[in-house]
C-alpha cells in the first residue's frame, strides 16, 4: 500500500485531530516505545500539516540522534540546534540510497534508490574526499553500496554523506571562489536543494578513489546547498581494491576514526512480523538499543522516498 502525502489539512475545526487529539509529549512517548520506526513516522507525516510539522521538528530528530548519536552530536557541535537541511533529510539519508535514474545526474546509468541493509559513516573517510586546503572541514562519508555487474559500466557504487556547518566550510567558500555552477534541473535526493558538481569544480583528490576502491577517473559526486553529499564511482575488481587499500595514499593515516553502521541483524533478532531491521552502533560505543523496525510488506509515503 503506497501512502499518498496531503499536502492540505482537510480536517474542520471541530475535528478531533486538532481538538482533543495527543500532546506531543504524548506522541513523543509513543515512538520512543516504538524505537523511532521510519515507517511509522513517514506515515504520520501524511496524516496532516500538524502531524508532519511534528515529524520535522520532534520525531526524525530523535530517529537521527538514535540511530548515531555521537555523528548528531558531532554535527550540532558548532552551537547549531537544527542540522542543514532539516532532520528528516538526514533521516533519510542515514538508511536510504538514492540511485540514480538514465540521463539523470549520472548520465547513462539507470539503478533505482533502494533501503539499505548496512550503511558506515566515517569523519575519516570523509577527509578523502576533500582537497588538502579544505581539510579542516568536517565531512562524514558512506561506504560504497555495491551494485555489481551494470553492464558497460561495471561495479558501480554509490556513496553519500553530509558536511558539518556547510555554509561556512571551506569547501563551499572554495565552490563559490571557483565559479562553479549549479545543475541547472537536477535537485537533491534528500533535501530538494540544489548541487554543485565536485567533478566540474575540478575539487575532487586522488585520495577519494583510494579511499572506495575505484578507479582513479570514475569518481563523480555532488554536493546540494545544505551540504547533502551523493556520489558515483567505479569500483575496482575485489583483488585489485584490496591491493590498494593497503597502500597509505590517502594521506589520512593516524585520524581519528568516527563512523557507526545501520546492520541488518540476524532472523533470530526480529520482532514477531515480517520486519527489516536497523541497529545503529559508533566506533566501539556499545549501543543495546531494539532495532528499528518497518514491515517490508508496507511501502513507506511517497513523500518520503
Amino acid at each position: 500500500m503506497i501512502l499518498t502525502k496531503q499536502y492540505r489539512c482537510v480536517h474542520s475545526s471541530s475535528c478531533q485531530c486538532i481538538k482533543g487529539h495527543l500532546s506531543e509529549d504524548v506522541i513523543f512517548l509513543v515512538f520512543q516505545q516504538l524505537n523511532w520506526n521510519p515507517k511509522l513516522i513517514a506515515t504520520l507525516s501524511c496524516v496532516c500539516k500538524w502531524f508532519d510539522d511534528l515529524a520535522k521538528r520532534v520525531l526524525w530528530k530523535a530517529f537521527c540522534r538514535a540511530r548515531a548519536p555521537k555523528m548528531m552530536l558531532d554535527l550540532q557541535s558548532s552551537g547549531s540546534h537544527s542540522v542543514d537541511g532539516n532532520w528528516r533529510a538526514l533521516g533519510k539519508l542515514l538508511i536510504y540510497c538514492s540511485g540514480c535514474i538514465k540521463g539523470g545526474l549520472f548520465n547513462n546509468v539507470h539503478i533505482p534508490g533502494h533501503f539499505v541493509y548496512r550503511t558506515r559513516f566515517s569523519r575519516t573517510s570523509g577527509k578523502s574526499f576533500l582537497l588538502p586546503q579544505c581539510r579542516t572541514d568536517v565531512l562524514y562519508v558512506s561506504d560504497p553500496c555495491e551494485h555489481l555487474d551494470q553492464g558497460d559500466e561495471g561495479d558501480v557504487g554509490f556513496f553519500r554523506g553530509i558536511f558539518k556547518s556547510f555554509s561556512m566550510s571551506k569547501v563551499r567558500k572554495m565552490l563559490i571562489k571557483r565559479g562553479a555552477q549549479l545543475h541547472p534541473t537536477e535537485v537533491c535526493p534528500y533535501c530538494k536543494a540544489k548541487l554543485w558538481s565536485m567533478q566540474q569544480a575540478e575539487m575532487i583528490p586522488q585520495s577519494a578513489s583510494c579511499r572506495l576502491g575505484a578507479y582513479d577517473d570514475s569518481i563523480e559526486y555532488y554536493v546540494c546547498l545544505n551540504g547533502h553529499v551523493l556520489g558515483i564511482c567505479t569500483l575496482l575488481p575485489l583483488s585489485d581494491s584490496e591491493e590498494v587499500s593497503e597502500l597509505d595514499v590517502c594521506g589520512c593515516a593516524g585520524m581519528e576514526e568516527h563512523a557507526f553502521s545501520v546492520e541488518k541483524l540476524d532472523a533470530t533478532d526480529l520482532l514477531s512480523t515480517t520486519l527489516l531491521p536497523v541497529h545503529a552502533q559508533i566506533g566501539n560505543c556499545n549501543n543495546s538499543q531494539t532495532p528499528v523496525v518497518y514491515d517490508r510488506s508496507v511501502a513507506l509515503p511517497l513523500d518520503f522516498l
